[in-house]
């Protein structure tokens, strides 16, 4: 017999369906000299530093670094600490019985380091010697399953992108553990979550957040004219190319270019652009403009490329490749020839001749090719599901397509002695750019010649503000993280950052909303905002490694070189153990940021801790209750005495100095709700329309 195991029971099912096995049983299915069973995702992890004898949270024991890891089903929290899950071990009791039955073992969790780790993890714990084949895939189609199986690959192949996989693993327990840790135990009270991943994800949030908060918006002025074409009716607006920072100095300008009725060509300058198409989908491209034209949010579109993987219809999603390898491009034409009859897509396959071979390269390609359609025909689902579906296939079509072709031309003219200029441009080739139709209007600019006169038509003078970079969106955000805080804008630039990036496609959704669910940062509409809670972490964090994103960004790269064999995982693993103490050190002298004094009132929720008023927080000292009461609300920082109001009284007097997230300033009462959580109220309100107060958030 053999045994194949999938990562979870859905891709289980499609693979028995093909080999045979098709008679179910408790955690498998057999048939045919195959059994085929599942994980569901990670059924064995590292060891929690209580699995090393080492309990609570102590500054003599830090930092923890275990000789060896110790490996344990998964663990869930209950009231008396953490103990294995129930389901899961009875699922590795299933798999150990079927793994000893066997003669060989079929690697088919998913094609990627993750899915390398959740198979190695549990061989290892297992204790298991049976020889294991890997089943290496980029799409579930009943045609990829069985050219799988037919071309397995001994596993020992994959070595090292299990090394690679542990070693990310096992650094992030290492930076965690001790870094939550050890802040913890310098803060006196509360958890303050730490990670290698997370932080410097985080201090991208808020430094974008006080670059923002803190711009001093400028006063822009600019002068502009409108010119009669000689040839034709049209009007073209020219602007000068100066701007005015004084508005004086601009008045003087547009009053002198109000007596001219005249301008001079200085120069004109007419070229050809080629706009190539755009490159493939890998997972962060997806989850950006997902994010940007349509709201998703990356782990939303991860959810919805996984199902549409799984239904067969697109090819694997946890990819971080934008390219094709040779192969795959020989079937593009199949591809697009199944396009004939969609009412959305036919009429841009049925033009496509040569097809541009920008996407193709072989040697970019790492695990998983880039994203593509399958063939296979959709039935109906989901709106959300239909839109990514769609954005997939539009993007194969815009990438086979030839490139957009544009007539540019460039003015600059003389008026009044200030210069001005004015930009034209002419499609003569749309390529991929017609699938979408993102053309804007033409604006053709007359033939004019150096030396030629203009009449003046009209003259204006605009106000502007300069304008700070906006919040972080996710699909900003996702770029940051993909080349390690670098803004570039350039495509091939961006591809060759990659391997510096922070986070890899298949995990940046989950880092976001790690810090989601941790209360460090929030959605608003689009944009991320980090929370009081947040800003309070990157205040103490920002100056250290533990916030470094470049320094995160070379261990991705490192990672990465693991991954090819380039380098030792223990090269990797002792630069992390120094930096692990070198944080642990650095965090833990943090206690003196976070002096405090008794507050002299009693908890209000617990009622036998004294509340301590620390810097930026108010606390229980009951470590049972460790109710905490951020300082700084919506822009304004509450003083001891209103926060003495607050816990005495369960209000405060109206405050002034409040701001809304629009930034406009507002007075407010500080209340607390049942839960001991703050909300404003607003007391004129609340005489006219008896509403209670709104929870902060």
């Amino acid at each position: 017999m053999k045994t194949i195991i999938a990562e979870k029971p859905s891709v289980a099912r499609e693979i028995a369906r093909i080999v045979g096995a098709t008679k179910p049983e408790e955690g498998y299915m057999h048939g045919n000299g195959y059994y085929v069973t599942w994980a569901f995702g990670h059924l064995v992890q590292p060891a929690l530093p209580e699995g090393y004898g080492i309990k609570g949270f102590r500054r003599d024991n830090l930092p923890v670094i275990p000789e060896a890891f110790t490996l344990v089903p998964r663990q869930v929290r209950t009231e008396k600490g953490y103990k294995a899950d129930s389901g899961v071990m009875k699922q590795i009791r299933v798999i150990t019985k079927l793994f000893n039955d066997s003669e060989r073992i079929i690697v088919a969790t998913d094609a990627g380091r993750e899915g390398e780790l959740i198979f190695r993890y549990l061989y290892h714990y297992i204790d298991c010697t049976v020889p294991f084949d890997r089943l290496w895939i980029s799409s579930l189609t009943d045609k990829a399953i069985r050219e799988g199986l037919a071309n397995l690959e001994d596993g020992n192949r994959y070595d090292n992108l299990y090394f690679a996989a542990k070693s990310r693993s096992e650094a992030d327990w290492l930076v965690g553990i001790n870094g939550t840790q050890a802040l913890t135990v310098a803060a006196g009270r509360g958890t303050y979550s730490v990670g290698r991943v997370q932080t410097p994800t985080l201090a991208m949030v808020c430094s974008r957040f006080w670059e923002n908060k803190r711009f001093v918006p400028e006063d822009v002025f600019q002068v502009h004219f409108s010119a009669q074409g000689t040839e034709t009716d049209s009007v073209v607006k020219f602007s000068s190319v100066k701007k005015w920072n004084v508005k004086p100095e601009a008045a003087e300008a547009y009053n002198l270019l109000k007596s001219c009725t005249e301008a001079t060509v200085l120069s004109v300058e007419r070229k050809e652009t080629v706009q190539e198409p755009p490159l493939l989908y890998d997972l962060t491209t997806l989850q950006k403009e997902a994010n940007a034209k349509h709201g998703f949010t990356a782990e939303q579109t991860l959810a919805i490329a996984q199902k549409l993987y799984e239904s067969k219809l697109i090819t694997y999603p946890r990819t971080g490749s934008r390219y094709i390898p040779e192969d795959v491009f020989a079937g593009i034409p199949v591809l697009l020839k199944g396009l004939k009859n969609h009412p959305k897509w036919e009429v841009h396959a049925a033009r496509m001749k040569e097809l541009s071979r920008r996407s193709v390269n072989g040697a970019k390609v790492t695990d998983h090719h880039a994203l593509l359609p399958t063939g296979v025909k959709p039935l109906l689902f989901a709106k959300e599901e239909t839109t990514l579906y769609d954005m997939i296939v539009g993007r194969m079509l815009e990438a086979f397509m030839p490139p957009c072709i544009k007539d540019v031309t460039a003015v600059k003219a003389g008026c009044g002695g200030i210069e001005f200029s004015t930009k034209g441009s002419v499609v003569k080739q749309a390529g991929w750019r017609s699938v979408y139709r993102e053309e804007k209007e033409e604006t053709v600019i007359p033939t004019w010649n150096e030396g030629d006169t203009l009449l003046v038509r009209g003259c204006s003078l605009t106000e502007g503000k300069t304008k700070p970079k906006p919040f972080h969106t996710e699909a900003t955000l996702l770029a940051a993280m993909e080349t390690a805080g670098k803004e570039i804008e350039d495509e091939t630039m961006r591809q060759a950052m990659k391997d510096c990036g922070i986070g890899t496609p298949a995990t940046r959704a989950a880092i976001i909303e790690t810090l989601l669910r941790r209360e460090y940062i929030v959605r608003s509409k689009k944009i991320l905002v980090p929370t009081e809670k947040g800003l309070a972490l990157y205040s103490i964090v920002k100056g250290m490694d533990i916030a470094n994103v470049e320094m995160t960004g070379e261990w991705e790269a490192t990672l990465a070189k693991i991954e090819r064999g380039e380098l030792p995982a223990e090269v990797f693993m002792r630069d992390i153990e120094t930096y692990t103490r070198k944080i642990t050190t650095e965090l833990l002298a943090c206690d003196k940021i976070f002096g405090h004094k008794d507050s002299g009132c009693s908890c209000p929720k617990c009622g036998a801790g004294r509340m301590q008023f620390y810097g930026k927080v108010v606390r229980c000292d009951n470590a049972a209750c460790g109710l905490s009461l951020f300082r700084q609300i919506a822009g304004k920082t509450l003083s001891d005495t209103d926060m003495t109001a607050l816990i005495t009284n369960g209000r405060t007097e109206l405050l002034n100095g409040f701001k809304s997230k629009q930034g406009k300033p507002f007075s407010a009462v500080v209340a607390f709700d049942g839960e001991f959580n703050t909300v404003f109220e607003f007391p004129d309100e609340k005489r006219k329309s008896g509403r209670p107060g709104r929870k902060r958030k």
